[in-house]
């Protein structure tokens, strides 16, 4: 029973896509299966997180071919997080889609391809070895280029051949890296790497370059500094439902993988990593918000504010204490859910006055003061005001670096954060508070618009919800994360879970 839990979350995206091929005509059928999916996956993903936290890790071997010999699928504390908010942040894009998507792009297999892409998101969070985490990323990198092309506009068009041509390389990077280990150790099963990079036998050179090659890999994906400059450069470009999901969580899903590598497999390489790592992080934040605080359209903003930080999350890395790997674990779950639902508003600021452009709107406080409270909600905990979750992931991250004497990296976060606050107040003057241009023609609303809008407004609001308990209900989900954080750290509990009828 346990093994079948722990293969729904991959079951339940891959059967909701095929049925929704089967009712490719039927776009109500398609959105009916879709959002049926997506509770699914949520409720599977849940129950698994229950029982691991419960039991411990839980794994199985698919084809019953024993570890490390056949593939291997195993759950921790935070693979199920991953999981599990994943899924949230699938629901509430599957929602926004139904009123915020137009016919056009649903025709093109929009549903099908999402949950694919979820499916992706489910392998590389459940894999046990390197090579089915390098086949899931291109499940990933496949279902992305077509939903940031999906439509055919030439933006999108530029956006996605910027997007898949950087990725492939960084996919030609995860596979060289692969190949080095797998030809090095001779396997490519997590906890068997785990045990064999510790043995005399592994050569530490070759090591050492296969995790720089794993590195340079998975910091692509994860758009960290100086691999950065092609998520800008995409992420404003495809429809709202399509950008809120890919920002908000496919980045993210890189930098898990790195967490899960270099806290498994490369921890003897940390000597060298972690003052690389520290300096990533610093340069990391301090590009991105900066790259925000310039920009004058609202999508854009957005996007380099997923670079500045993911510069927190690695931060989180680079420290490599209980505190430090907890604080990012934190961080992750958080920022994902601000994040789609930052570009959840922008996509309701956009349906109803046709733009992003900061200059080109003005006066939504007034006529929608429900959704400008949603926005500063969302704003302020991205912004780490207390007591909003983005606090609490920042002031655990700034006491690990106290604690491990990191005094620069603290100093650059907290500057960061500063200017955070200023960019989403640039939002806000500019969105919400000042007076509409009066070049600019005000829109009417038909009474099918003021209810597409309203309908808009519930995915938001969902998400609001989850932020607001991650931030009020911080101490328990603070203990939670130290959970996870030790799963990390002890690396014989992952090991012995995987390997334990291995004579």
């Amino acid at each position: 029973m346990i093994q079948l839990l722990l293969v729904l979350p991959l079951l339940v995206p891959l059967y909701g896509a095929i049925l929704c091929l089967f009712c490719w005509r039927k776009l109500q059928v398609q959105m009916a299966i879709g959002v049926v999916t997506q509770l699914g996956l949520l409720t599977s993903s849940i129950f698994l997180l229950q029982v691991v936290n419960k039991q411990g890790i839980v794994t199985t071997q698919v084809g019953n071919w024993p570890a490390p010999f056949g593939i291997t699928l195993v759950a921790d504390l935070f693979s199920c997080l991953m999981l599990v908010v994943s899924a949230v942040v699938g629901v509430s894009v599957f929602l926004f889609s139904l009123r915020g998507l137009d016919v056009k792009r649903m025709d093109f297999g929009y549903y099908p391809l999402l949950l694919l892409l979820q499916l992706g998101v489910s392998g590389v969070c459940l894999t046990g070895d390197i090579f089915n985490l390098f086949v899931w990323f291109e499940v990933l990198l496949i279902c992305c280029f077509v939903l940031i092309a999906l439509g055919g506009k030439k933006n999108q068009l530029e956006g996605a051949i910027k997007y898949v041509t950087i990725n492939f390389l960084a996919s030609g990077f995860l596979l060289t890296g692969t190949g080095i280990v797998y030809g090095l150790l001779g396997s490519l099963n997590l906890a068997e790497l785990a045990l064999l990079v510790r043995s005399a036998e592994a050569h530490p050179s070759l090591v050492t370059l296969a995790a720089m090659f794993f590195l340079v890999a998975l910091g692509i994906k994860a758009a960290i500094f100086p691999l950065f400059f092609w998520l800008p450069a995409s992420y404003h470009t495809p429809p709202i439902p399509i950008s809120a999901f890919i920002a908000g969580l496919i980045t993210k899903v890189g930098v898990y993988a790195l967490v899960r590598l270099f806290t498994l497999v490369f921890v003897l390489e940390l000597e060298l990593m972690l003052p690389i790592l520290t300096y990533v992080a610093g340069f990391t934040m301090v590009i991105g918000v900066l790259g925000a605080a310039s920009q004058v359209d609202f999508r854009r903003i957005l996007a380099f504010h997923i670079i500045s930080q993911i510069g927190y999350m690695i931060m989180g890395l680079a420290l490599y204490t209980p505190l430090a790997l907890a604080g990012c674990i934190y961080f992750v779950v958080h920022n994902i859910l601000v994040k789609t639902n930052l570009f959840l508003i922008s996509g309701v600021v956009a349906h109803r006055h046709r733009t992003f452009a900061l200059r080109k709107l003005g006066g939504i406080y007034l006529k929608q003061p429900t959704l400008a409270l949603l926005f500063i909600i969302s704003a302020f905990s991205l912004a780490g005001i207390p007591p909003l979750s983005g606090f609490w992931g920042k002031f655990m991250l700034a006491k690990a670096g106290f604690e491990t004497g990191s005094y620069g990296i603290v100093a650059t976060s907290l500057g960061v954060s500063l200017l955070t606050i200023f960019s989403m107040t640039k939002i806000w003057n500019e969105v919400f508070w000042k007076k509409k241009p009066e070049t600019t023609e005000d829109e009417i609303e038909t009474k099918v618009e003021k209810y597409e809008n309203r309908l808009l407004h519930l995915p938001v609001v969902f998400l609001v919800l989850f932020i607001l308990v991650l931030g009020l209900g911080a101490e328990s989900f603070i203990q939670f994360t130290l959970k996870a954080a030790d799963q990390l750290l002890n690396t014989d509990i992952y090991i012995n879970a995987v390997l334990k009828d291995v004579k």
